[in-house]
């Protein structure tokens, strides 16, 4: 009998109606061997008699009702033997059907329908001994990649690994389960005066699973991200208990991962209002609350304006006017920076087509993006909606984000310069590029991140940073672009370094749609302006006190 194919539904029920059945078989047992003793007695009696030559005989009766009697001993017999075996395998498939509820197949550990229950019961017994319990939630970090490269067979290797490290790391009494995907669950008891103990299980833990693994004739490195909590007098549940180190779990990828955190209890708070944040752009989206702010870019020799930098800002009917700094990152997060950011631009180029033809437009592109391998193609989609020139737009792309996957992003590059569009490389100095990528990818400008523009007067080191770059470019013969200006003494240094283009709040602070188009209106570099221009021309040349312009 396949024990996996009884409902463990049925399980429990099933023994109890064969002990009831085997019952009956027993009392039904008793009853014919009294029979058969009473039956049995009287027949040998006759028997002996006879062959004393005192008696008539058998009676033929007794004797038919003697071999009855066997006959249903031995058929009782035999159906209780069969009953006994047919309870002890359905004991087996119960105790099977139970192991299968709470235990995850691939890791033999338990699942998450366990460890609740057992949680719950290696609580009470600390508490009977003075002791406390720590909840340690787990989450690999960079399985995701492992699965996608090498597979799902792969992946499941790493799970079993990953496990087999956990079971050498925490005590024998610990319980550990899987909880799901690449995410574990490890509940230990520790004395509550000591909660360091905790602490250096979990670095051993993290130590443990950072470790590389053989996978495919390779070594990949898989590590680990850990949320602690503590039953404090306000957990009230054990679901309050793993909430909380899910909760600290968030706080330790937050802080770059391979590490791990206690809860504390602004954490909550915290992811509260993450939460409610997310809520709020998936409604934004939809309803046109993101909207394009324009940073004034700045030709440093001739002091004459070249062109502007699109920025994103949220205008929350709600919560007021909201910085990029705290959407942007829940916005990565969740996935909905693409969407985002695809509706700002499509906003942003509308506006764009009606400045004057010199000048550009430049566009930032989050590491999220850039990981899909339709952007391009969606960037020349509303090229081609809004008619907005391929030639005026620049994308920026971030220094840290190539290194991500190279590949793609030289195929995106590619496409995009295909169509005319121009790549910047931004927040240069901030990441670890080589002549090698700069070569690999054929950036167009190079922007000189603001942290070592704002402090180079100041700072040496700074100051040597974007010397060097200075000059990086110009062995390159890429043009530079300064950001974060905010003083002339910074101008100046910039141009004696050959640095072309700059900008910062020197220059004026991020512009609204309306504002941009009032401070363009002002330099006469709004197109409809431009076509008015010819009529009050000669209007001017009618009035003999005044010269043509």
């Amino acid at each position: 009998m396949d024990l996996q194919q009884i409902s463990p539904d049925l399980l429990p029920h099933a023994p109890e109606r064969k002990d009831r059945n085997s019952l009956i078989h027993a009392f039904v047992m008793f009853a014919a061997i009294v029979m058969f003793v009473t039956i049995g007695g009287q027949v040998g009696a006759q028997v002996i008699w006879t062959w004393m030559g005192h008696g008539e005989g058998t009676n033929q009766m007794m004797v038919t009702a003697l071999l009855l009697n066997i006959a249903l001993i031995l058929l009782t017999w035999r159906r209780t033997s069969a009953l006994s075996d047919e309870i002890h395998v359905y004991r087996q498939a119960e105790v099977r059907a139970q192991h299968l509820a709470m235990t995850d197949p691939l890791t033999n550990l338990f699942n998450r329908r366990a460890i609740k229950e057992k949680t719950g019961e290696l609580s009470a017994r600390a508490a009977r001994r003075g002791k406390s319990v720590a909840f340690l939630m787990i989450d690999l970090d960079g399985f995701k990649k492992v699965n996608d490269i090498f597979g799902h067979d792969s992946g499941d290797l790493v799970l079993r690994e990953a496990a087999d490290r956990m079971r050498e790391v925490v005590p024998p009494s610990s319980i550990i389960a899987r909880l799901g995907g690449d995410e574990f669950g490890i509940c230990l008891m520790f004395e509550p005066e000591y909660p360091e103990s905790v602490d250096q299980i979990a670095e051993d833990l993290v130590e443990a699973l950072a470790r590389p693994i053989a996978i495919s004739d390779s070594s990949q490195t898989v590590t680990a991200s850990i949320g602690i909590s503590r039953p404090e007098h306000d957990c009230e549940s054990i679901d309050m208990l793993m909430r909380r180190a899910d909760i600290a779990l968030y706080a330790a990828k937050k802080n770059g991962r391979n590490g791990y955190n206690w809860f504390e209890n602004g954490m909550e708070l915290e992811l509260r209002s993450r939460n409610s944040l997310e809520g709020d752009i998936r409604v934004a989206i939809p309803n046109d609350e993101f909207v394009p702010y324009f940073e004034q870019q700045i030709d440093l020799n001739t002091g004459q304006l070249v062109g502007f930098e699109m920025l994103a800002r949220w205008v929350s009917p709600v919560r007021g006017l909201i910085s990029p700094d705290d959407f942007i990152p829940v916005a990565e997060d969740t996935g909905l920076i693409g969407d985002l950011s695809m509706s700002i631009v499509r906003k942003a180029m509308l506006e764009a087509k009606n400045w004057d033809p010199m000048l550009t437009m430049s566009i930032n592109i989050s590491p999220v993006q850039l990981k899909d391998p339709w952007l391009a193609q969606k960037i020349v989609k509303i090229l081609l909606e809004t008619g907005f020139p391929a030639s005026r737009l620049e994308v920026e792309i971030t220094e840290s984000s190539l290194f991500k996957n190279l590949t793609l992003a030289q195929s995106i590059v590619g496409s995009l310069k295909n169509q005319g569009i121009r790549i910047a490389l931004d927040d240069f100095g901030t990441g670890y590029s080589s002549l090698a990528h700069l070569r690999a990818l054929p950036f167009d400008r190079i922007k000189i991140d603001r942290s070592f523009i704002s402090s180079m007067m100041d700072n040496a080191e700074s100051e040597a940073i974007v010397n060097v770059i200075a000059g990086l470019a110009a062995s390159l013969k890429v043009p530079i672009t300064a950001e974060g200006i905010e003083d002339e003494l910074v101008v100046a240094k910039l141009k004696e370094l050959g640095c072309s283009n700059g900008q910062g709040w020197l220059f004026g602070q991020p512009l609204s749609i309306d504002q941009a188009r009032a401070l363009l209106s002002q330099k006469n570099m709004l197109l409809h302006r431009r076509k008015r221009a010819p009529a009050q021309s000669t209007q001017q040349t009618n009035l003999p006190q005044r010269k043509a312009s």
